[in-house]
Parts: C-alpha cells; sequence; structure tokens
C-alpha cells in the first residue's frame, strides 16, 4: 500500500533535494541513452545490473553524480528496467520510455532499508534520509506496516515523501450485499442504478481561482512569446514564477479531484456485493478534432471542452481504483459493453434501442415504444446492472485496454476471408469452385 504525505525540509534540505531530482532526472537520460545506443550497435539489452556497474564508475570522475546517494542512483536504473518491462508487457497501456525534459517534476527514491522514521508527536514525524538527515513531514495518518522504499517528489503544492508499505492485509470475505450498475458521466459524474440522485463532483476551482487561472495563463502565453522573441526561447525568472503559480492552482485542483474520486471508488467497494460499469476506450473517446489541413474538424472547440469535461471526470482512474478496492473489500468489479446504454430502454418489459428515446442528448429519457420515462444517466445504470446480467460482464485485472465482454448482439465479422462458407453457394469455398469452374470453360472455348 501507498502513503503519501507532506514534507517540510528546510531551506538547505531543499536546495540539496532540488539537486538530487535534477540529477536523477539526468541519470534517467543518460542511461536510456546508452541503452538506445549499446542496442543499436550490437544488439544487446542492457538491464540495471549491468548499467549499475558503470554508474560506480562514473560517480569516480562526474562530480554531480557522486552527490546523488548510490542508492538512488541505482533504483533510478531500477525504474527503467520497469518501464522496458511495462513497455513489452501486452497487458499494460504503457508506451515505450521517454527522455525526460528540465520541467518534468522533481523525484528521488530510495530503497526502503535506507531510511528511517520516527515519531515525534501525535501530527508530526521525521524520516532519515542519506546524506541529509532527518526531514520533518505532517504525520495526518499512520504508516501502519514494514517501509519497503520511499520516494521523494515535489509538485505544485510543495514537497512530498511517499511510502511504499508491507501491511499484511488480506483481502475480505464476499460481501453479501446487493451489487449495482455504475454510470460515470459528465453532467453527473456517477449515477448509481439502486439509488434515485446523482453524485455530483464539487466544482474543482472556485471563482475565483478560475479567474486567477485565467490570467495566469494569459500572462504565460505574452511571457512565453517575449522569451521566443527577444531571449532565443530562454527563459525569464518571472516566467517561472508565472509556471509555478499555475502549477499550484493545478495540484490544488488535481487534488481535489483525488479526494472526491477515492470517496466515490471506496464507498462503491464497500457498500456492494459487486460493481458493474462500462467498458470505456477512454483515449478514443477524448481524441481531438481538429483534423488536417486538407480535412478541418467540424466543431473543434466544442468537441474540446466536451473532452476536458470527460478528463475532469477521470472515469480511467476511477476505473482503475474500483479493481483494486473490490478485491481488497470482497467486492466484484465487471465491466460491460458501453454501445448504445444511453438509448436502451432500461424498462425490462421493452428494453429497445432508439436514438429518439433521448433527443439532443437531454437529461431526461422517455422511450418512444413504451412511454418509460427516467432520469438518462440512471436510465443507462439500471441498463449496465441488466446488462451485466444478461452477458456476465469481464473481470478486469489490468490497466490496459481490457477485452471487453461477449456482445449481447451477433458479431460482425468485417474481413471477407474470415467469413465462413455459408450455404447456397456463398462463402470463400463457394468462391474458389467458382473460380476454378470459370477458368476451365475460358480454356475450353480456348
Amino acid at each position: 500500500m501507498g502513503r503519501k504525505y507532506r514534507l517540510y525540509p528546510t531551506p538547505g534540505q531543499e536546495e540539496v533535494l532540488t539537486t538530487w531530482g535534477h540529477s536523477a532526472r539526468a541519470l534517467w537520460n543518460m542511461a536510456l541513452e546508452q541503452r538506445q545506443y549499446v542496442y543499436k550497435q550490437r544488439g544487446v539489452t542492457l538491464r540495471a545490473v549491468e548499467q549499475c556497474l558503470h554508474l560506480t564508475a562514473a560517480r569516480a570522475e562526474i562530480a554531480w553524480l557522486a552527490e546523488l546517494p548510490a542508492t538512488a542512483g541505482q533504483q533510478v536504473l531500477r525504474h527503467l528496467d520497469r518501464a522496458y518491462d511495462n513497455f513489452f508487457n501486452p497487458e499494460h497501456p504503457a508506451g515505450y520510455p521517454q527522455f525526460k525534459k528540465r520541467g518534468h517534476r522533481l523525484r528521488v527514491s530510495f530503497p526502503g532499508q535506507t531510511v528511517k522514521v520516527r515519531k515525534l508527536s501525535r501530527h508530526w514525524a521525521e524520516v532519515r534520509l542519506p546524506k541529509i538527515g532527518w526531514v520533518r513531514f505532517r504525520l495526518s495518518r499512520a504508516l501502519g506496516g514494514t517501509i519497503r522504499n520511499a520516494t521523494i517528489s515535489k509538485n505544485g503544492t510543495g514537497w512530498h515523501v511517499s511510502f511504499g508499505v508491507a501491511t499484511g492485509l488480506k483481502p475480505m470475505p464476499r460481501l453479501e450485499k446487493p451489487g449495482c450498475g455504475v454510470d460515470f458521466g459528465v453532467a453527473a459524474s456517477a449515477f448509481v442504478s439502486t439509488e434515485d440522485k446523482p453524485r455530483r463532483m464539487p466544482e474543482t476551482l472556485t471563482k475565483a481561482e478560475k479567474a486567477r487561472l485565467r490570467h495566469l495563463e494569459q500572462r504565460k502565453a505574452r511571457q512565453l512569446a517575449h522569451a521566443k522573441k527577444y531571449q532565443g526561447g530562454r527563459y525569464s525568472n518571472r516566467l517561472r514564477r508565472t509556471i509555478e503559480q499555475i502549477a499550484k492552482i493545478r495540484s490544488r485542483q488535481a487534488n481535489r479531484r483525488r479526494d472526491f474520486t477515492h470517496k466515490l471508488t471506496t464507498d462503491l467497494a464497500k457498500n456492494h456485493g459487486y460493481v458493474r460499469i462500462e467498458d470505456l476506450r477512454i483515449t478514443s473517446m477524448t481524441k481531438s478534432a481538429k483534423g488536417t489541413v486538407e480535412r478541418p474538424g467540424v466543431n473543434v472547440k466544442a468537441k474540446a471542452a466536451l473532452n476536458r469535461s470527460i478528463l475532469d471526470n477521470c472515469p480511467g482512474e476511477r476505473h482503475r481504483q474500483l479493481e483494486y478496492k473490490c478485491v481488497l473489500y470482497g467486492s466484484e468489479l465487471r465491466s460491460v459493453p458501453a454501445f448504445h446504454t444511453s438509448n436502451t430502454c432500461g424498462n425490462p418489459d421493452c428494453g429497445k434501442v432508439d436514438p429518439e428515446s433521448r433527443p439532443g442528448c437531454g437529461r431526461l429519457f422517455v422511450c418512444v415504444h413504451c412511454g418509460y420515462e427516467d432520469d438518462a444517466d440512471h436510465n443507462a445504470a439500471v441498463e449496465i446492472h441488466a446488462r451485466a446480467r444478461r452477458t456476465g460482464g469481464s473481470v478486469t485485472n489490468s490497466t490496459r485496454r481490457r477485452p471487453s465482454a461477449p456482445s449481447p448482439g451477433q458479431p460482425r465479422r468485417r474481413m471477407r476471408e474470415a467469413q465462413p462458407a455459408l450455404q447456397g453457394g456463398k462463402g470463400i469455398a463457394a468462391d474458389e469452385r467458382q473460380r476454378e469452374s470459370s477458368m476451365q470453360r475460358a480454356e475450353q472455348h480456348s
């Protein structure tokens, strides 16, 4: 399990941590470039074991590498190993490891045996880091286990320390509670099939914060244009301060969004025997509508606003959290195909699909066949629940683009070669026989 706390280093400690963060980033880039070069030249794949030997030799010659703790440098190489393993894993969504630019978030990792934690009071504790000593952090919750690793990171709100803790928790027995279907949307963040009202995520930014963010974004655009025109693209100190102020507001927004997401997924996993959700393809749903110069897109701004709203509700992150929380709390997560859930009548005696039942994607669903009326999102949640009972759903245990549940309808075959031989002279075998007979007749005529 992960435990994250707010870290409060002294100015001297903060300067050292900042230097280490940049050193770890530079080491990542060097190690990645070395792996690419060796593979292109000799076809050999380097791993952390071989590169750790090179790191030991480099620390004797490069000063900034020697300042970085050896265990932190070894952790960087192990993380690079994991990045390659995730890339070659077909069940993981990670892409090829990328170089990290200077604006990347600062981060330094240590193995668990090199750090030590001691409690100071009810709400404060200290962590001992190599070459720095004791650094205070806010003890907002108990560790609850043995520390396996520690990561120091910095975002817009300040420094944080994350501990990987072995808690020894085991999955709870199966919950004997009724299940539910959940529809993740935009207007309603989540609508549970067993509830009468939607669960809406509070505004992640206040009106004043939105105005402040808009002002800072405009200032940043002006300062970037000035830097490109008069300074050769070099960032000024004022531009860096503007970027820090924007990052602070964005981090505050992300924290509020994460808080709501964790509360929602924990409640769903704790209080339901099983949870049914849609198997959404977030990457495809949020593709840009810009198009190309030859074929420009239509309603580009409206689609961009819709994409921001979808990503603000983070349905993919909710799916990821439900995967491990359902196992932890004794519930079960299953996904169902997402097509036509908004246009299918939730009345069990009807169940017909008709886009006219929800004109203009409104909030009200009125079936044009049986007259059934319901909130559109609640109707979709009911259909998700019913569809999971009909098809069984699919258990999802990975963060990759997940295999969907079997479709309720007959699957369509898109490739002509994949069509089976049918009766009445149709199919691939019949086509081959017809082609051979036509060639024979052509030879006879000739």
